[in-house]
């Protein structure tokens, strides 16, 4: 039997064992390796088509590279990473690999480009592929939300701030306040998706070797008129053919778009996580307000349903933080073009926006299956015995008692609640039958927790007016 762990022995591909976040998911297939090589093969063909556009090169050589690019079984992606070892990217292997397989007009694959304009460019073709599929999540997840917005508009409940119970709200405003988190990060996305742009400069920013082809050309070809004008017109073409955006200069050394993304991304995931921390709080045994669709099973105690989609969503709101920081600090990058820091972004952003197409992924389908206990959000309102509305009779008994008679009335009853086992609704009652200036009054509504949510409905329904 072969040792496993023998030297010659090929070590397995990364199925996601210990990351259930991004397992499955649309975002793993957007971004693994074969994502990135059919990336990186897209970006060398473009390249070829683009020199072909401005006269700088023929339009067999683009229809030749773009046919040897098509199929990328034709490439072995386990080799090119091993001998990606040599030059310190994959880009090197993979030219070597299409040349050969483009045969006589191998010559023109990745003519005058730079490994990291191949590289730069696959990469923002992989963020803008795998935003599509995080921005559909997102979609589903805002519609789920404003259903269930809408659905609970009055359906009061308690407050919490500080771990506490505060004042009621309602669970409709706290579905509200999610979506539009939600909508935040779409917007972000999207603007962030619309600005990904190619990467073309040569080896030090200048387009000088595009040039220089473009000027060849004209000294061979009597006809061709490309010249500079055709290598300042390439990055354009290229971005064209990619759907990508075009670029103002090189930007090698320039790494706003992928800071621009990480931040989009890490806010993306926080945002999610904030849903997730609420709905793994109030789906607490003890609390139970809320209640995945299907919960997950335990392996030690049948009885559990836990809320795994919210787990998991909010263990990939911990990680993308530093992914993102990983990926600010590559900004500081030294000379033309650096070394180190372009090589550190890669995996990071690779498992950034894995993480987060995961948690949207998760949270589309948890946001569509969430069930709420209405019945338990009410019986909560009492816990603490009506003093949840204690913040509201201050407000209504100052002008007609003063503020420092109303605070001393309501202390004395708020302790007394406590000490006796007594609802303040009832212990307010016997007070109010010696305070002339409480005549009148209707004590039944203003202990009435349910009537206490402020404008929660209101501010539900202007929430739920964005799109």
């Amino acid at each position: 039997m072969t040792d496993p762990t023998g030297p010659t022995a090929e070590p397995d591909l990364d199925a996601g064992l210990l990351d259930p976040v991004r397992a499955g998911s649309p975002a793993e297939a957007a971004t693994g390796d074969a994502a990135f090589l059919r990336a990186l093969l897209d970006a060398e063909a473009a390249l070829t088509r683009a020199q072909a556009a401005v006269g700088a090169a023929p339009a067999e050589a683009a229809r030749a590279v773009t046919e040897a690019a098509a199929d990328t079984y034709r490439f072995d992606v386990r080799s090119i990473a091993l001998r990606a070892r040599g030059g310190g990217n994959p880009v090197i292997p993979l030219v070597a690999d299409l040349t050969a397989t483009a045969g006589e007009w191998g010559a023109y694959v990745h003519r005058g480009a730079t490994s990291q304009d191949i590289l730069d460019t696959a990469a923002m073709l992989v963020a803008a592929r795998t935003l599509g599929a995080v921005l559909a999540d997102l979609a589903r997840t805002e519609s789920a939300l404003a259903g269930l917005a809408a659905a609970h508009r009055d359906t009061a409940m308690p407050g919490r701030t500080l771990t506490q119970h505060a004042v009621p709200t309602t669970f409709g405003l706290k579905a509200a306040g999610w979506r539009s988190l939600v909508l935040d990060a779409r917007d972000r996305l999207l603007a962030v998706r619309d600005g990904l742009p190619a990467q073309l400069g040569g080896a030090a920013g200048t387009l000088a070797a595009f040039a220089d082809a473009c000027a060849a050309i004209d000294a061979i070809d009597a006809d061709a008129d490309s010249g500079a004008e055709g290598a300042a017109a390439l990055p354009a073409a290229y971005a064209r053919e990619l759907g990508l955006a075009v670029p103002l200069i090189p930007w090698h050394t320039l790494r706003t778009p992928v800071a621009d993304l990480a931040g989009a991304l890490a806010l993306t995931a926080g945002a999610l996580g904030k849903i997730a921390t609420d709905v793994l709080t109030l789906s607490r045994t003890e609390i139970a307000e809320l209640a995945e669709g299907t919960g997950g099973g335990s392996s030690a105690m049948p009885h559990k349903a836990n809320p795994v989609r919210a787990i998991l969503v909010a263990s990939a709101a911990r990680r993308s933080p530093h992914l993102a920081a990983s990926l600010y600090a590559c900004l500081p990058a030294e000379d033309e073009r650096p070394a180190g820091a372009w090589h550190a972004e890669w995996e990071p952003l690779r498992e950034l926006l894995r993480l987060t197409g995961g948690a949207a992924h998760h949270t589309a389908a948890l946001a569509e299956g969430l069930r709420v206990d209405a019945a338990a959000m009410r019986a909560h309102l009492d816990v603490t015995g009506g003093l949840l509305v204690s913040e509201r009779l201050s407000v209504v008994l100052a002008p007609l008692l003063g503020r420092a008679r109303a605070r001393a009335l309501l202390t004395e009853l708020a302790a007394r609640t406590r000490a006796e086992g007594r609802g303040l609704a009832e212990l307010l009652a016997e007070a109010a039958a010696g305070v002339p200036e409480l005549a009148g009054v209707d004590l039944a509504e203003l202990t009435d927790p349910t009537r206490a949510t402020g404008l929660a409905g209101h501010l539900t329904d202007r929430a739920l007016e964005r799109r």
